[in-house]
């Protein structure tokens, strides 16, 4: 099993980390051959969503990883991640892939409470810990989303068919469950039982 991490900005490195701890593969996606290579999974890692968003449209990846999310690619995104994948934000009129059924709020916690730590129950996992930073939250979900996870009733995880987010930072902890959660959806998206 091969991880692809879209590499453009902000923290592929520390997902690259978290995926070595759990034995899963991975690479670095910043030009379009290396869509040629074969990838079972996407990681796209939090940083600027408009400057992620421009980089992936300048370097023609923006179309085919569109493509390959609809027709069922298991995409994670953190962060910034969140908001390319939302198919509507609020204080916001660009969208980016906009292939999830959610309405978030960007840097919704504002520059006083830009970053923050904090602890709390993640849906079939338990309490984990979260590191929010100048973090967006999504203020509501729609179709046959699932909410996974709220803090303080805003709500900071959720899942879509093939497409998993987190308002925060799992990749900036030691807590290996949220892509441990994420391996399993590639897993089961593989057809292999766990």
């Amino acid at each position: 099993m091969r991880i692809g991490i879209l590499a453009l900005q902000g923290a592929f490195a520390e997902h690259e980390k978290m995926l070595s701890c759990i034995g899963v593969s991975s690479f670095e996606i910043r030009q379009r051959k290396k869509l040629e290579q074969s990838f079972d999974g996407l990681i796209i890692p939090g940083g600027e969503s408009t400057v992620q968003g421009k980089l992936l449209r300048e370097l023609n990846l923006f179309d085919p990883l569109k493509e390959q999310i609809l027709s069922g690619l298991p995409v994670f995104g953190t962060c910034a991640g969140l908001l390319l994948l939302a198919k509507e934000i609020k204080n916001d009129n660009r969208v980016h892939f906009a292939v999830m059924n959610i309405t978030a709020v960007r840097n919704a916690y504002g520059r006083q409470l830009g970053s923050f730590y904090t602890e709390s129950e993640f849906k079939n996992i338990g309490k984990i810990p979260m590191t929010f930073i100048r973090a967006p939250y999504i203020e509501s979900v729609h179709g046959n989303t699932e909410i996974l996870a709220s803090v303080d009733g805003k709500i900071v995880a959720a899942k879509e068919g093939n497409m998993l987010v987190t308002a925060f930072h799992p990749e900036l902890n030691n807590d290996l469950s949220v892509h441990k959660y994420f391996i399993k959806m590639v897993k089961e998206h593989k057809g292999i039982h766990i």
